[in-house]
């Protein structure tokens, strides 16, 4: 009976591994995940919207591994230093998700850097971020340090590490350029 109960308390410790190493059941939309550049977009696409208007989350759950991380950096509006905030892709749509519904949110990638070395690929994304699409200016910039990675079939985000633009931090000219 010992035995039995180990082999099925092992088979469902396997099974549990094997289940949290594997996506989701909503697929992803080929279109997202085809290229760096799609997936990018996507994720730019995803968090982008009006005040009022709710994000899909559910496209937004496809384009990571399920152990990813997003991670903000740098100082908070008072100047105090944040250090980092390490979220899940859950953790940050329960934080952030509200607030970019509630507040309006347009984020676009204004410049771009790729490394790539075999299936993995690191992305400096120069972005910046308006409430509004017609704003005149964006109230904030910064850079996301994006690391994806191909299976053989599509691309994944792996984490995303982003710093908002500081006086000083200001965001370098390399780092602009189109």
């Amino acid at each position: 009976m010992k035995k039995v109960l180990l082999l099925l308390v092992t088979s469902l410790a396997g099974f549990i591994v094997f289940a949290r190493n594997t996506t989701d059941s909503i697929p992803a939309n080929n279109k997202d995940v085809a290229s760096v550049n799609a997936i990018i977009s996507a994720l730019y696409d995803v968090i982008s919207g009006d005040a009022g208007k709710a994000r899909n989350w559910d496209r937004f759950r496809t384009l990571f591994i399920p152990e990813a991380h997003l991670i903000p950096t740098g100082k908070r509006s008072d100047g105090t230093t944040v250090g980092r905030r390490v979220m899940s892709v859950e953790e940050y749509i329960t934080t952030s998700g509200p607030v970019l519904e509630k507040n309006g949110f347009f984020e676009k990638e204004i410049s771009c850097t790729t490394e790539q070395f075999g299936n993995i690929v690191q992305v400096f994304s120069t972005y910046e971020s308006r409430r509004k699409t017609d704003d005149a200016s964006p109230f904030m910039r910064g850079i996301n340090s994006i690391q994806l990675w191909n299976d053989g079939h599509r691309w994944w985000v792996i984490n995303i590490l982003w710093q908002n633009e500081s006086p000083e931090f200001p965001i370098p000219a390399k780092y602009l350029k189109q």
